[in-house]
């Protein structure tokens, strides 16, 4: 089996270190084998981004659009070979990883365009004679960390926008997911970006993170995974005055009111508490219910996911693929052993199941009678374990919903235009959803949240500018 290299000043470059990387939905077929950077590689793709940077940064906006849009095409042409990757490899379903490989070539054909409306503003002065232009600029070499549970996702709304406005990229991917990002790599490698505007090192945050964080030539970094790895990168940014652009948890709540649709609110559950396996920053893990339809959702939820098919990614059938690896399926039975010990009843699933190819398979979990006190309600599980809380009215609703040390995403299923317009203005969410699950938005719109779930700009749509260019001010005597 041929390794896949690391990607450094427009050459593959070998490493003495490789990891398999393990198909969650049959431990038995390796996807293949993926080089693992050092610190050295590190550097030489530093070395390469910044001494690209000044050239790339001075590059012709129809450049930069060709090359985009031929990324973007050449994705959008091998979706289902790069969906089909990447649900071998990250364990969503076939269909979720056709989908996301269609929304990284969206993302990157959005951004071509956004080559040619990075806009500016002339402006008189109030002085008499002076002209004042504002104009963007690149911030130079940008390094991009990203998590496993959408591995050509993020790469493509951090990546497409730092190239569309002039930025250098050395780009380091989750261990767990090699393969999507190395195989975008490849796109982008044939896609005209000169060498060195774009590199990829592949390998353990432990041994080629801090170089990456601590290099004075790389002038911001976007981050997306865990909050406590979030905190680390703030402080290693805020240290020498780089910018950074972190996404991090969610605990995201779902209200469901007495006048809402039942089968779309189950359906909302469902499908944002449990598809990816839940494995989303956006799902809804706490199913915030009014206690006068409480008993009727809870049985219509239990009954739906009963129906589940849990199985193999590439299945056809298949709602649910397996966890992504046994780190993140001890985490999510660990968590269930919590939620019984703090007095919340089980009410179905959260076993793990046997399936004809070994893998990391379990059952969506339901927890009832739970509330904001517990943990399995306050720290993100990352895993298909949902928990309901009852309510009295809208009031103790939208207390319980905003009662959380995270503010990403928010839903509630209502047929009152007044109680969606209330919770659309009282949530402390970046994202709210009317009567559709928390999980899914669109590429062309800002995405991220508030208090501990995100910091910085906002990602995706125009308002990625914001964070992958800098504002200089210039002013000319006529």
């Amino acid at each position: 089996m041929s390794v896949h290299n690391n990607f450094i000043a427009g050459e593959w470059i070998s490493s003495v270190e490789q990891i398999a990387n393990i198909n969650p939905s049959d431990t038995n077929d390796i996807v293949g084998e993926y080089a693992q950077a050092d610190r050295e590689h590190v550097k030489q793709a530093i070395d390469a981004a910044y001494t690209a940077s000044p050239a790339w940064a001075q590059s012709g906006i129809q450049q930069r659009f060709d090359c985009l849009d031929a990324i973007g095409t050449e994705i959008l042409a091998r979706n289902q070979e790069l969906g089909t990757l990447l649900s071998r490899e990250e364990g969503k379903t076939l269909a979720e990883g056709i989908g996301e490989a269609a929304r990284a070539g969206q993302i990157f054909k959005f951004f071509a365009g956004e080559t040619l409306r990075n806009a500016g503003e002339l402006l008189p002065s109030v002085r008499p004679g002076l002209g004042v232009e504002i104009s963007r600029e690149p911030v130079g070499p940008i390094a991009i960390i990203t998590p496993w549970n959408f591995p050509i996702a993020i790469p493509a709304w951090k990546i497409a926008p730092a190239l569309a406005f002039g930025n250098t990229v050395v780009f380091k991917p989750a261990e767990l997911t090699p393969g999507s990002a190395w195989a975008l790599t490849d796109i982008i490698a044939r896609s005209g970006i000169p060498e060195g505007v774009f590199n990829l090192v592949m390998g353990p945050g432990a041994e080629i993170g801090a170089p990456m964080l601590n290099d004075r030539r790389i002038r911001a970094v976007s981050f997306t995974g865990s909050t406590n790895t979030g905190r680390i990168v703030a402080g290693a940014c805020s240290a020498r005055n780089a910018r950074y652009q972190l996404e991090m948890g969610g605990k995201n709540p779902l209200v469901v009111l007495n006048d809402c649709d039942l089968d779309n609110a189950v359906n909302c559950a469902v499908n944002g508490a449990f598809f990816s396996t839940g494995q989303r920053c956006t799902a809804s893990s706490r199913l915030i219910v009014e206690e006068s339809i409480y008993d009727a959702f809870v049985a219509a939820l239990a009954e739906k996911m009963e129906g589940l098919v849990i199985g193999d990614a590439l299945a056809q059938g298949t709602d649910i693929g397996p966890v992504a690896d046994q780190t993140q399926l001890n985490k999510n039975l660990e968590y269930i052993e919590i939620g019984k010990q703090e007095g919340a009843e089980l009410l179905t699933g959260g076993e793990v199941v046997e399936r004809e190819k070994p893998g990391f398979y379990q059952k969506p979990a339901l927890f009832i009678d739970t509330d904001n006190s517990m943990r399995i309600n306050a720290e993100e599980i990352f895993g298909p374990v949902a928990s309901v809380i009852k309510v009295s009215d809208i009031d103790e609703a939208m207390h319980s919903a905003n009662d959380t040390q995270f503010g990403l995403s928010a839903g509630i299923c209502t047929s009152s235009l007044r109680s969606a317009a209330r919770f659309k203005q009282e949530s402390q969410a970046g994202m709210v959803m009317v009567n559709a699950p928390t999980a899914g938005v669109d590429y062309h719109v800002p995405f991220g949240g508030t208090k501990g779930s995100s910091f910085g700009p906002r990602e995706q749509g125009g308002y990625a500018r914001d964070f992958y260019t800098t504002v200089k001010t210039a002013y000319t005597q006529a």
